[in-house]
Parts: C-alpha cells; structure tokens; sequence
C-alpha cells in the first residue's frame, strides 16, 4: 500500500527576510523607520545638549511673563502687561481674521475672473489676462509693500476732514472713512443688548463673544437649514412631475424674516466715526496695514484662482453646454447650473492649495507693521525672550494646525458636492 503525504514544509529562515519577496519590502521599510527614528533622537539628544550648555533649556514659561509691548491691530482687550501668551492669541486671531477675509475675496475674484477670461469679448478676455499674468508673476510681497504704499501717499490725512471747506469728505452718506491711517467704518451697535459670555475664564485666552452674535448666527443657521429644505422638497416636486414650483420668495423669506425681527428686538443700530481732534473716533477702524494685506493676499491669489477656475471649467466637454442650450437654458443659467457643478470636482482639490498659501503668505504682515501670529509671537517675543527654539515650534505647530483645519473643511465640503455617477 502506497501513503501519499504532504510534503514538508520548509522552515523560516533569516535570509528569507533579504532574498524572499514575500518579506523584502517589509524589511527595508522596517529598517529605514528605524534609521528615522534613530536620526530624530540624536537630533532632539543634540539639540537638548546644546542648549543645556548654554544654559537655555527647553521651557514655555516665559508665556507666563508679561509682553511690554502694544499691538495696533487686535479683536479682543489686550495692553502691554498682559503676558506673552495672550499676544500671541491676539495675533492668531489677526492671522484668522485676514486668512478668512482674503480667502473669501479671493474667491469671489477668482471665479468672476476665471469666467471672464473665458468671455468671447475680446477686451475683457484680454483685460483679465493682464491682470492674471500681472499679480501673479510679481512677489507678493511686493504687492504688500506697493499697496501699502498707495493708501499712505494718496488717502487724505484725518486731519483734511476738518474745517469749513474740508479737502477731503467722508462717503456713503458721510458714514465712511477712507484715509492713510485706514478705514473708518460704521459698527454693530444694540440698545437692548443681551450681553456678553467670557469664554475660558480669567486665562490669558479669555475673549468675550456677543451673545446678540450668538443669537444672530443661530437665526441665520436656522433660516438657511429651512431654506435648504424648501429647495429639496421642490427638487422632490420636480423629480415626481417635472415641473419645479416657485419657491424663491418662500427661501428668502424664511432666512431674513426672522433675522430682521431679532435685529428690531435687539435694538439694531449703527455707530458712526466722527472727527473729534486729530483722528476719528467711534466706529470700526481698519488700519492701512490691515487692508494693504488683505487686498494685497486677495488679489495675487484670485490671479492664481482664476487659473484654476478657468481650468476646470475647460476640462468640461463643450457636448454639455451644447445639450443645455438645446434645452432653451440661457448662458448664465448653464454655467451656474451645468458648467460649474461638474467643474467643482477639478476646482476644489487645487483651491484648497491656494487657500493654504494666503495664509501661510500672510505672514508677511510684518513688512507692513501688521502684528499676526509671527509678528507677535515668533517677533517680538522671540526677541525680547530669547527662546527662538520654543516660539518657532509654537508657529509652526499653530500653522500647520490651521492649514489641517483648513483642508479637513475643505475637502469635506468636496465630499458633499462632488457628482455621484450611476
């Protein structure tokens, strides 16, 4: 009788994890994060040993110590005795306040640009391409400083706004200031105010939000979550019969009825800048380096925008615009309603990119005496403390979270919208 039995199988052995393919990659992957690893710690080894030598060891307590210095620019209470850290929360706050300013210009400009270059008027099409190749072949930072420069040398003083035949006058109906300091705007006032919340308590990040904001963005939520659902429920309609019922009143009704009412129950009313000595009081002020920035970041990256814009929209086969017009829909209903939702899926992944830029670009406020994140905390008190080690790792440990927050919104909302294909 003949046993038939499996064969032996063959043992493990060492030089299989070089030789053998099945380990080989596993291997060398294994290896090099070793070698990593190893070279991270003789780096921070080091580097603690340098400057325990110096006598500078690590420590963040200096952001305990009281600043000494004034910042021009700010969104919350802040004077030079309050410490390093509360700088340099004010200067975050400045860093957010121009990201999310210039990106939403930049947008705005971007896309108009993007489409009109594709304008089959001569002039504009090549208006818009003198523009584009213009702002974005020169450094940024040279469109800071030229703008910078513009508003101090061809804005009137404070001071021209005086007298019986003033030189200069404000505008729109007197409730606007535009001079070399910056621009004096009307502000928010409430007579009925419901108050303030202290967020975080009496730390150094402690900022009062307005809970008439509170109230006003929840209303405003609110109104835009009913509108959406108005919006469904005719795309309902219209997918079940084919005819889409008027809903635009009901959709605009719904998001500014109620925020109107909560305005007149708080007591909404505006408060003017006036001209009481040398300079404007009352209002909201926006000082030249604010808006030389801004405008500067805004208009170099729509330029960069525009191209992108442009792109996607000629990535979208010209069948579709065909098929939409033989449908009777008119230029402008095809781009914001065939054109552009299919182009959102080439836009989006590269928008985010120039989204990241403006606002790693704005830290270059401090050629312009604009006191962001880096002009505060890796500026000043880095110069004043000496702990270049621990500010610039707190920058860049802030940067990059706000650049992770910003791709995290953007390409959830990239999820939302992109098209489903059957």
């Amino acid at each position: 009788m003949t046993i038939v039995t499996d064969p032996p199988k063959a043992s493990f052995r060492v030089s299989q994890l070089i030789y053998d393919t099945r380990y080989r990659s596993i291997t060398f992957q294994i290896a090099a994060l070793i070698g990593f690893l190893i070279l991270i710690g003789w780096l921070i080894s080091n580097t603690a040993q340098n400057l325990a030598d110096l006598g500078k060891e690590p420590s963040f307590g200096f952001l305990a110590e009281p600043a000494g210095y004034d910042i021009n620019q700010r969104l919350v209470d802040y004077d030079n005795q309050n410490s390093h850290l509360r700088a340099a929360f004010v200067g975050l706050l400045n860093t957010l306040l121009v990201a999310v300013m210039g990106c939403a210009a930049a947008t705005v400009l971007g896309v108009t640009i993007g489409v009109l270059r594709l304008s089959k008027n001569w002039l504009i099409s090549r208006i818009m391409t003198v523009y584009v190749e213009m702002f974005r072949n020169v450094p940024v930072l040279l469109w800071i400083v030229l703008i910078m420069a513009i508003i101090i040398e061809t804005l009137p003083q404070p001071r021209d706004f005086r007298g019986a035949d003033p030189q200069a006058s404000m505008a729109l109906f007197d409730s606007v200031a535009f001079t070399n300091r910056g621009f004096y705007i009307p502000e928010a006032l409430f007579s009925r105010s419901l108050g303030d919340i202290h967020l975080f308590g009496a730390s150094a990040m402690r900022f009062d939000v307005s809970l008439d904001l509170l109230a006003l963005v929840a209303v405003l939520l609110a109104g835009l979550w009913a509108s959406a659902r108005i919006k469904r429920n005719a795309d309902a309609v219209q997918e079940a019969t084919g005819v889409r019922p008027t809903v635009w009143h009901f959709r605009l009704g719904v998001v500014f009825v109620p925020l109107l009412a909560v305005l007149v129950l708080l007591g909404f009313h505006l408060g003017y800048p006036a001209l009481k000595g040398f300079n404007f009081q009352g209002g909201t002020h926006m000082r030249n380096s604010l808006i030389a920035l801004w405008l500067a970041l805004s208009l170099y990256t729509a330029a960069f925008i525009s191209e992108i814009v442009r792109a996607g929209i000629l990535a979208i086969s010209k069948g579709q615009t065909e098929a939409a017009a033989a449908l009777g829909l008119r230029p402008k209903r095809i781009m914001n309603l065939v054109i552009l939702p299919q182009a959102l899926r080439i836009i989006i992944p590269p928008l985010i990119s120039q989204y990241l830029n403006l606002t790693k670009n704005s830290s270059l406020a401090i050629a312009v005496g604009y006191m962001d994140i880096t002009g505060t905390l890796m500026g000043i008190t880095m110069n004043q403390t000496g702990r270049e080690l621990e500010t610039v790792m707190l920058g860049m440990l802030i940067y990059l979270l706000i650049s992770l927050s910003i791709s995290l919104v953007m390409n959830w909302y990239n999820n939302r919208v992109k098209l489903v294909e059957r």
